[in-house]
């Protein structure tokens, strides 16, 4: 992995952190237990729940050390406004917009908690590419796979 930061917000630091120490803690050392039974039984060959076991470790040991590296380079988020009061959208803000006469709110986060379904859009997205920046009032043309949308700020925090 390289070494960008990656923009989380607190929140987001404390659920990477409650994972890293639930795989570390819990998950681990269960399947090193599994690993170590399945191994008991005799012939690894053609002993299928210690592959079985075999393959979820490596998995395991794959995200505990994807979740060291996003951790170690992490940047939390900050909410900043700009010194002239008008909030302009920047990682970390909600963001309420108008897209075809119907209101949609957002947060702009980091790509790591980006989670469309609960409305957190990544700052990498094309939607959050064209909001970063602006401010109340104006408004962004968006392409999605409908055709082209045209999304209006209605408000920032």
């Amino acid at each position: 992995m390289d070494r960008k930061k990656v923009f989380v917000t607190k929140e987001g630091l404390e659920e990477l952190n409650k994972e890293h120490r639930q795989l570390e803690e819990k998950k681990r050392p269960q399947v090193l237990d599994r690993v170590s039974q399945a191994r008991s039984m005799g012939d690894l060959a053609e002993n299928s729940e210690y592959t079985a076991a075999r393959e979820e470790l490596s998995l395991i040991d794959g995200r505990i050390e994807e979740l060291s590296e996003i951790i170690k380079n992490a940047t939390l988020i900050e909410e900043k406004h700009s010194r002239s009061g008008k909030s302009t959208v920047q990682l970390g803000s909600s963001i309420t917009v108008s897209v075809n006469g119907k209101k949609e709110h957002f947060v702009l986060v980091g790509e790591w908690e980006a989670d469309p379904k609960n409305k957190k859009i990544s700052h990498e997205s094309p939607l959050g590419k064209a909001l970063i920046g602006k401010s109340m009032g104006e408004a962004v043309e968006v392409e999605a796979p409908a055709g082209k949308l045209l999304y209006s700020i209605v408000s920032v925090h």
